[in-house]
């Protein structure tokens, strides 16, 4: 999404520079949020070697990558990552409650 976003802004070549600069620092330090939250859900559990909370950080990044969306106007692009994300989100929680 964030590089759709890039792709569907309209500007020069300066401003998608600037653009792609300012969502790639974003994108770096909501990474940086989403590692805590897996760092942090990691050590409330066992001493084990055991990774949890990747779809918590996964959904920080997707949420980070909409608001840029909608802070760039393109309301349409949100709304489709939004129902994307929403579906996705849905179908993997039911299949993991399967097993």
């Amino acid at each position: 999404m964030f590089t759709l976003i890039i792709m569907q802004t309209d500007g020069s070549q300066s401003s998608h520079d600037a653009l792609s600069r300012v969502i790639q620092g974003i994108a770096a330090g909501v990474g940086f949020l989403g590692a805590g939250e897996i760092v942090r859900q990691s050590s409330q559990q066992t001493q084990q070697l055991q990774i949890h909370g990747l779809t918590s950080a996964a959904a920080i990044w997707v949420s980070a990558a909409l608001g840029i969306a909608a802070g760039c106007g393109l309301w349409q692009l949100g709304l489709i990552g939004a129902v994307l994300t929403f579906l996705v989100l849905n179908v993997f929680k039911r299949l993991e409650k399967r097993d």
